[in-house]
This record gives C-alpha cells, structure tokens and sequence, in this order.
C-alpha cells in the first residue's frame, strides 16, 4: 500500500479564492490510476502520515483505505514531502561501493579503514515534496542531487537488534539528499551547513508499506538529471546495511515512528564529475526504485 502526504482544493466551485486543504491518504492504481482515497477525512483523530506513524494507527488505516472510495483526482493534488513532521532525520554518508574512493583525503569524508558509518541530521524544512522545485539559493550555484533510498520507522525501540530491524520499518520512500556542495566544506568533519537549506532537498512520491518491498539489496536505485543516468546501484553494495543502520543508531538514540533514516547515495553526484555538474534552473532531477515510484523535482532559483 502506498501512502502520500498531499494538499488539494477541496471545493474550488466556490466563489473567492479556494483554501488548499492538507492530508493525507493511499494510492491504490489496483482500483483507481486517476485518483486516491483521502484518509484525512476517513479516520477521526489523525493530523497527517507522521501522526499516524505516532499513534501506532497504520493497521487501521489499511483497512480504512480497503473500504473506501477513491475520490481526490490525483491531477488535483500538490504532493508534500511523504513525512510532514519527523521526530528525527538520519543521513548515512559515504555508504555505497566506491563513495569512498570519490572523496579527496583533505574532504574529510573519506576514511581509510571504515568500521563505523559516517551519521549527519536533517531539518525537515530542507525538504520538499515530489513535483516541487529544488531551490538554488543565490549563495551558491553548487547545488547538487543525491539519490536515496528512505527507510521510515514504524516501530520504535533503543538497541533494535539486525535481525529485527524489519519490523520496525513501516515502508520505504525515495529522497533527494539535496546538498550546497561548497558549503559542506566550511568547517572539517561539519556538514550540517550544506545540507539544510531549505527546499534543496525532497522526498516522495509515497511511502511504499514493507510488506510490498522486498528483499533490500535487489532494490535498483537510479537517478536520472534531465534523462541522463548519473547514479545506479543497488544496496547490495553499501558497507553498512540498511538492517545495520537501525541497529546502529537506536543503540545512542530511541528510534521513535515518523523517524526517518536517509540510507546513503551512490557514486555519480554532480560534484564527482571533472569539471563539475551542479543543478542549474529548469534541470530536472528522477529518482527511481521499481516498486517504489520515481521522485521527480525540478530546480528554480530562490
């Protein structure tokens, strides 16, 4: 079942101009291709997808979905980024085959003899939602793309164990690690400048629940920029397992459900090219997994 964060007008034959509603809801092409069924009018007591997540409702609300109607057109609707309010945003740098031969020794990123992964966080607000605009702040042009597979916690827990990590996955979504590549160099060993300006990232179109995904490592992460591949790998590469993320990070910290882990990136962003090929205005970026939709964004400047 696939859920997506969306705001529509919810009765545009009205005079004036109309209120864009926020909701949420599940896209089932099974029974409609054109439209979804709105949850956040269905199920009484539930703001959006991450309070969902939080009262532990996501069973009730597959079974609310089964027994009703498709009736938002799909045409309609603007797409949020999937998680409205994560409690917590988990990035996993340098984790794919090869990313960390990418790295100069003076970057700061690379290791010589990694045992442990490389962890940053992420603001919400440095987020948009499929079908939005990446923006290009006016200081700096090195906006870049990163592709990623996005695991949401549904089930929290301290020490989650690898064996048991599944479980506590609520479903897979895409993400665009959006990053201002000069300013992820102002500092050694400090990335959190470059990587939370607002909108230069994204994720979406949806949150595909775990039980439609399959085994992890067959999972084949594209990113496309104006319809050329740049990234293509599959998690089968990475040094750290998406089943070893979870362990990791709820050994320091209680994973909570909405969190969100961004799983790491394969070789190809735009700064690893000789010269550069950083995101310009009007470019437009795709990140696809088969079973998992595609995220698509365009770029404007701020």
């Amino acid at each position: 079942m696939k859920f997506v964060s969306f705001s529509h007008t919810a009765d545009a034959s009205k005079p004036g101009t109309p209120t864009p509603v926020r909701s949420f809801g599940v896209v089932d092409a099974g029974r409609s291709a054109d439209h979804l069924i709105d949850l956040g009018v269905a199920l009484d007591g539930v703001r959006d997808l991450s309070d969902l997540l939080a009262q532990g409702r996501l069973d009730e609300a597959r079974s609310v979905a089964g027994t009703t109607e498709p009736t938002i057109p799909l045409a309609d609707i603007t797409y949020e980024r999937t998680l409205p309010s994560p409690g917590k945003i988990f990035c996993i740098g340098v984790n794919y085959g090869g990313r960390n031969a990418e790295y100069r020794p003076d970057e700061g990123a690379a290791q010589d003899n990694p045992n442990k992964p490389s962890v940053f966080v992420r603001f919400p607000s440095s987020f948009t939602g499929h079908e939005q605009p990446l923006v290009r702040p006016p200081e700096s042009a090195q906006l870049d793309y990163e592709g990623e597979i996005v695991a949401v916690i549904g089930t929290g827990g301290r020490r989650i164990g690898r064996a048991d990590a599944r479980s506590h996955i609520a479903g897979l979504t895409l993400g665009n690690e959006g990053t201002i590549r000069d300013w992820v160099r102002h500092a050694k060993f400090n990335v959190t400048q470059g990587k939370n300006w607002d909108s230069s990232g994204s994720i979406g179109p949806w949150m595909t629940t775990i039980d439609e995904v399959g085994d992890f490592e067959e999972l084949n992460l594209t990113t496309r920029v104006n319809g050329e591949l740049r990234q293509d790998d599959t998690p089968a590469t990475m040094a750290y397992p998406i089943e070893y993320q979870i362990e990791y990070l709820s050994t320091f910290c209680t994973l909570e459900p909405g969190d969100i882990i961004f799983t790491g990136t394969p070789t190809g962003a735009g700064a690893r090219f000789d010269p550069p090929r950083f995101l310009e205005p009007g470019d437009v970026v795709e990140v696809s997994v088969p079973g998992l939709g595609t995220l698509r964004n365009g770029v404007r400047d701020e």
